[in-house]
């Protein structure tokens, strides 16, 4: 089963946890074991997995990512978004989620991320979930 969401983002660059709408195609999908692919079809941004209990971990994530990666850094892509190329890539595009019993096999204190790079922007998230 392959379904999309939409995902309208507010910042230049920002994490919206989507493991909510992601759990809810899981559970439709009624799969007992599987795999559930989450896949963002767009060069500048990313999907990753990471805490979603304290916020902070966020804001310290970006606020690192923006000093290893700076927007204006010399880039000679005239677009104006190289640094958001180069986040992407360092993310990446793609995460794999294991079912089990019918539920995405994440750790407690886990959630999905899109990460925005080049907002405010909509976004399009491809889910596919496969039975084993």
């Amino acid at each position: 089963m392959t379904r999309q969401i939409g995902i309208e983002t507010k910042k230049h660059v920002e994490m919206a946890e989507i493991t909510t709408q992601v759990r809810s195609i899981v559970h439709e999908a009624n799969v007992d074991e599987g795999y559930c692919m989450v896949f963002v079809p767009h060069t500048t941004c990313g999907i990753t997995l990471n805490e979603n209990a304290d916020p902070d971990v966020k804001s310290d994530i970006i606020k690192e990512m923006n000093k290893i990666v700076p927007l204006d850094d010399g880039y000679a892509h005239l677009e104006g978004n190289s640094a958001a190329h180069i986040k992407s890539v360092m993310t990446g595009f793609t995460v794999m989620i294991p079912i089990v019993k019918g539920e995405m096999a994440i750790g407690q204190w886990q959630g999905i991320y899109l990460f925005e790079f080049d907002g405010p922007r909509t976004r399009r998230v491809i889910i596919q979930v496969k039975e084993q």
